[in-house]
């Protein structure tokens, strides 16, 4: 392939390609497929000789009306010598669907779930709207399930399709004949029929043994970022948003991504049928359009409570869990649900979901809390009793607005969706507690960032902000905490260079107002950041922007940011301080420690977290006093799983000392639920660096405790747990 170089164009957000001849492909790929909008003078002249594609006469291409989803294109393109990772950071790697043809809009979900056999069967009615002239098929994505029929409204017989070849990560395209070419502009409405399989990456069912109350089964759902296809046939791309509905007959309260129609949750349980015998039909709509990864459906034993009403606000809060947690549930979150998503209106616009509820999933959900539309699903892990795991909620409900409203297109771009949502919590922890809370939970946030950074030392691609996936990548494989605080950290950069609070709130409040319900890319937010300070500040804040360097940023490695960040730590001081007492004492015997129980009392669980993180700064200590700290401060023993980790990551460290043979033992107890808890710690910020940890210290252990407990964990956990201790 043969391309010119990429530049800034006054037809934002399309992009100019100088000295563009010839492109070159395979003879098996099919000609690129484009609209007279195109190109910015209204022409675009193709021929096809051979195996190569001429394009003369060309000014302006929008490379997002392209249809580059094939493997061979992007092989072509990324081995062309001209070629930039900005071109292919276009495209979205991980979707087989022809979405740039022909794309869905709304969705209507007909389900029926099946406990005894695990699987969701019904239908997908698509609702679908015709990009491009000369269609002739639609293309899904999907994985994993079984179509038996499709049919097309007004037509009287079945469509032709077929189930192309399997890909380990993108799964296999559902290929349907239409019977005639449709219009640009038209829509057309087909319904799949089909179920999943057990298989289906994106569901886990739950036995009842593994739920909190022991009595019914569960389900539950984790489509981000790539696993709706094994949900439903879709186009699995950030890129498509659509609206959905849902009529989801179950024996057991099902709750969805969306907004209840009927019956109300405020209602009995159930629609006061007997639960787990008696089938009731629930009924939603989501009438915002949201990407695929945010369609989710939980089922199980689940009660709901209101929280209390925000004055002067039109949308809804609650709880649902099960009924042995609902009111541990209710209290931790009542007091600040509401009162976090009303001080988030004060800076952004208004929250557009009407219900913001949240869930309390079983012990497996292998994530800290998860955004679904109008449903935040939550770890078990955050009802510690004091409150103080609350911000991940903040978390979650700024999605609304930074992924759920103003998404990314393609997984090159995650870190636009956690990277302004972590920056954002923090501000509101400002905005709630004082600058030292923003600063403190900095802290914590970049001692993680640290240790992820190290841990790809080997795969440096994975320590980029943005990166360049390969067509058909894993965009797990990169999971990790860099788009989370590297993207925060860009920002609070950003944010002080060009004037502080005052300045950028009203930046991002512009900017969400400019991309809300569309899904962009890197180099759009690039252009719109120099926009707005072109217009609001002029030729001073052009010349800050022009100072940084975006590149390094976007695409460095290693394990420092471009900048070093300053945060106030004020809130640190005391922790710090006990962290270097201890390891000052490493030399001293146990007799001689004036260590107390009371050095404790004044620290919330953040700074004991950041006490423990800060002694991973020094020397290992020895197995007297890393045995004696965590029993003299019940750390070795507390029910709070963030600080148990950093305890249990301390003890380790020195993998030849006899401390971490002892407490190798005792954490694989833990990760599992076979300690004191008897909850597995299904929630990957746990149980991924647990095992690792393990692995080092004794690598048999490792393998032989999760492959005993392999099903307790959520696929996705499974699969990333296989691949760091070397079973995959």
């Amino acid at each position: 392939m043969h391309v010119g170089t990429l530049s800034r164009c006054s037809c934002y957000p399309t992009r100019v390609f100088s000295s563009l001849r010839c492109i070159h492909l395979p003879r098996n790929v099919p000609t690129l497929s484009t609209t007279r909008s195109t190109w910015c003078n209204g022409q675009h002249h193709m021929t096809r000789a051979s195996n190569s594609i001429s394009l003369k006469s060309l000014r302006c291409l929008n490379t997002s009306a392209i249809s580059w989803n094939s493997p061979q294109l992007s092989s072509s393109l990324s081995q062309h010598p001209e070629y930039t990772p900005k071109m292919s950071l276009l495209i979205d790697p991980t979707t087989q669907a022809n979405y740039l043809q022909i794309a869905s809009e709304n969705i209507d979900f007909d389900w029926t779930l099946d406990f005894k056999e695990e699987i969701i069967s019904g239908s997908a009615t698509h609702t679908l709207l015709v990009k491009e002239d000369g269609v002739n098929e639609i293309v899904l994505d999907t994985q994993a399930l079984d179509i038996s029929k499709v049919t097309l409204e007004g037509s009287p017989d079945p469509l032709n399709f077929k189930i192309g070849a399997n890909h380990p990560v993108m799964g296999s395209p559902l290929h349907i004949s239409l019977p005639s070419s449709p219009k640009v502009g038209s829509k057309v409405k087909v319904t799949i029929f089909y179920k999943t399989s057990k298989n289906a990456t994106a569901l886990q069912w739950l036995a009842k043994e593994q739920t909190q109350g022991g009595t019914f089964p569960f389900l539950f759902s984790q489509c981000q970022p790539i696993y709706a296809r094994s949900l439903a046939p879709i186009a699995d791309s950030p890129s498509v948003k659509i609206t959905y509905t849902a009529s989801v007959k179950s024996v057991l309260p099902a709750l969805l991504s969306a907004i209840r129609v009927s019956p109300p949750s405020d209602g009995p349980a159930h629609d006061g049928k007997e639960i787990g015998k008696d089938v009731v039909t629930y009924t939603y709509k989501q009438p915002v359009p949201i990407p695929s990864y945010l369609i989710a459906i939980a089922s199980g034993d689940l009660r709901y409570k209101p929280f209390p009403p925000v004055p002067g606000k039109t949308w809804k809060t609650g709880i649902w869990a099960e009924p042995a947690l609902i009111e541990a549930a209710y209290w931790e979150f009542s007091e600040d649900t509401g009162k976090f998503l009303a001080k988030e209106e004060e800076i952004v616009p208004p929250y557009r979901f009407g219900v913001y509820d949240l869930l309390v999933l079983p012990p497996s959900f292998p994530y800290g809390g998860m955004e679904n539309a109008c449903l935040s699903f939550l770890t078990p892990t955050l009802l510690a009793g004091d409150r103080t795991l609350v911000d991940v909620v903040v978390h979650e409900l700024t999605h609304s607005w930074f992924g759920n409203g103003v998404t990314h297109a393609n997984a090159s771009h995650f870190w636009l969706n956690e990277g302004f949502t972590t920056y954002m919590e923090r501000v509101l922890q400002q905005k709630l507690h004082s600058p030292a809370a923003r600063g403190f939970s900095c802290l914590i946030g970049y001692k993680g960032l640290l240790d992820d950074l190290k841990l790809y030392q080997d795969r440096p691609k994975y320590q980029r902000l943005v990166i360049d996936f390969e067509t058909g990548e894993d965009p797990d494989d990169a999971y990790n905490q860099v788009p989370y605080e590297k993207g925060s950290n860009f920002l609070l950069y950003l944010e002080k260079q060009l004037g502080g609070l005052d300045v950028f709130l009203p930046y991002i409040n512009d900017y969400v107002n400019t991309f809300m319900g569309k899904s962009i890319t890197t180099f759009q937010w690039k252009d719109h950041i120099y926009e707005y300070f072109r217009k609001n500040g002029g030729d001073e804040k052009i010349k800050i922007l022009d100072s940084v360097d975006f590149n390094a940023w976007f695409y460095g490695e290693g394990l420092e940011l471009p900048v070093t960040p300053e945060y106030d730590t004020t809130l640190a001081t005391q922790a710090y301080a006990l962290a270097k007492r201890w390891s000052d004492s490493r030399s001293s015997d146990l007799s001689q420690l004036d260590f107390k129980f009371d050095d404790l009392n004044d620290f919330n669980s953040n700074q004991i977290i950041v006490f423990l993180e800060k002694l991973e700064e020094y020397d290992p200590l020895p197995t007297t006093h890393i045995t004696y700290l965590g029993d003299l401060y019940k750390v070795s023993s507390t029910p709070n799983a963030e600080i148990r980790l950093r305890f249990y990551e301390n003890a380790l460290r020195d993998v030849k000392s006899e401390a971490a043979k002892v407490y190798a033992v005792e954490a694989a107890k833990w990760v599992v639920g076979e300690d004191e808890s008897g909850v597995v710690k299904g929630r990957m910020k746990f149980c991924r660096p647990i095992f690792r940890a393990i692995k080092a210290v004794d690598s048999d252990l490792a393998k032989s405790t999760f492959l005993k407990h392999k099903l307790s964990f959520h696929p996705i956990a499974q699969r990333l747990i296989e691949k760091d201790l070397g079973l995959a």
